[in-house]
């Protein structure tokens, strides 16, 4: 995360982190706080079998999820995207590509209303931060809304989008009717009310449970961490011999 650029350095703040520009106060993101949530025993013997592989396959996968999330930001912004570059080359891989193809085959079949695109949001009375990636209106309800190519819909994105949703809340007095997952990655073969070829909407609406857990694992995570600060890496701009 990018915090200021100053006498010839640019420095950069540790990205678990959200700072309040106003206040100087720091906030834990609720993905960072989500560490602490259990895996899944699949996850812990996929990743004793990938070995020493298993970060490199994890970036990999982090650097996808990026690249997806940019072009369906882009697009909504009205901006065009292209497969191809300027010198004929591609921009993306396929697997980014076709994800995004079917993000806008899930704009064309549900034709959400976009509120809010890619919001932050910091809540110093809920003591996390994170960035939102929509709130939309889907047919003529109000989700919070997350985008997700992962290989599949864990647990702790509930209590991700649950935590979004009440920091919304309280924060901005936004009131939402529910929260939801885009998959992007899904084993869909069929159109359905809520799916397409490759992607599915799943939807939520009553997320108490998923919010009293994420409480319960930010407490988790305090006890370890509470003494954390964000780490800050300064680069300078120029350099000459």
């Amino acid at each position: 995360m990018l915090t200021q650029i100053k006498d010839n350095q640019i420095t950069f703040t540790d990205a678990r982190f959200y700072i309040d520009r106003e206040t100087g106060e720091y906030y834990p993101s609720a993905t960072t706080i989500l560490e602490a949530y259990p895996k899944p025993y699949a996850l812990l013997q996929w990743m004793k079998e990938a070995g020493s592989k298993a970060d490199e396959i994890r970036d990999a996968a982090g650097r996808r999820g990026s690249a997806v999330h940019q072009l369906t930001e882009d697009y909504d912004n009205g901006l065009e995207c292209n497969l191809l570059g300027e010198n004929g080359q591609p921009n993306y891989s396929m697997e980014e590509w076709a994800m995004f193809e079917r993000y806008v085959d899930f704009t064309d079949a549900l034709k959400p209303i976009h509120q809010l695109i890619e919001q932050q949001v910091l809540s110093p009375r809920l003591q996390f931060a994170g960035t939102i990636d929509r709130v939309c209106l889907i047919n003529g309800k109000r989700y919070v809304l997350d985008i997700k190519t992962s290989n599949g819909v864990y647990n702790s994105y509930w209590l991700q989008v649950a935590a979004y949703q009440q920091a919304l809340l309280k924060e901005a007095k936004v009131k939402t009717d529910g929260v939801a997952i885009l998959w992007l990655n899904a084993k869909t073969r069929t159109k359905k009310d809520l799916q397409g070829v490759g992607w599915q909407l799943i939807v939520k609406e009553d997320t108490k449970k998923d919010w009293n857990l994420f409480r319960s694992v930010q407490k988790l995570w305090l006890a370890e961490h509470s003494e954390d600060k964000p780490k800050q890496f300064s680069y300078n701009l120029t350099h000459k011999k």
